[in-house]
């Protein structure tokens, strides 16, 4: 038997497909050390990251788009 390997590219958003930017994934793959990532300052709603896939959840990170969008939807 196999060992299945994941197809999630942790560089990109698990819910748009756009380049997630992820600073931990720019060192990994450039091995240039990066700063803190975007993330690190959003704010990213529990009703956002539900959206995600259960298959898909914890692989990879939403992209600043799809925070935004989702910080500008949610009630205050």
């Amino acid at each position: 038997m196999h060992a299945t390997t994941s197809a999630v590219d942790p560089r990109y958003c698990p819910l748009c497909g756009r380049p997630n930017q992820c600073a931990m994934e720019v060192e990994k793959a450039t091995g240039v050390k990066q700063g803190d990532c975007w993330c690190c300052s959003a704010s990213i709603s529990a009703e956002l990251l539900s959206q995600i896939p259960e298959a898909l959840r914890n692989q990879a990170c939403v992209c600043p788009a799809c925070a935004a969008k989702s910080a500008a939807t949610s009630p205050l």
